[in-house]
């Protein structure tokens, strides 16, 4: 399984995105290589269909992606069970990574 989080420079959440994909992965026992990508330019943004810092992306795929959302620099908010925050909850990204080992 391949893990990149896609994410602007100096983003405030990437380091807590980084450490709840390595939390995740282990509570799956799964590996995965898991890589950072700084998206630098409203070109890379639209190349790479990027929707805000951090996106995830598993092999590939964004499992939290949102129809209509706008690609560009920007921050993300994820939708969690404790209301709106700079990251999804462990539970959320566990399943997606769960979904993506069983595919």
């Amino acid at each position: 399984m391949d893990v990149e989080l896609l994410v602007v420079t100096e983003c405030p959440h990437e380091a807590s995105a980084y450490d709840l994909t390595v939390a995740a992965l282990a509570e799956l026992d799964a590996s995965a290589s898991v890589s950072v990508t700084v998206i630098e330019s409203d070109e890379q943004a639209q190349a790479r269909g990027f929707t805000g810092s951090p996106t995830f992306l598993i092999n590939g795929r964004d499992p939290f992606a949102q129809a209509g959302a706008a690609v560009g620099l920007a921050c993300r908010m994820y939708q969690t069970a404790s209301g709106l925050a700079g990251v999804p909850g462990l539970a959320e990204l566990r399943e997606a990574l769960r979904r993506s080992m069983h595919a």
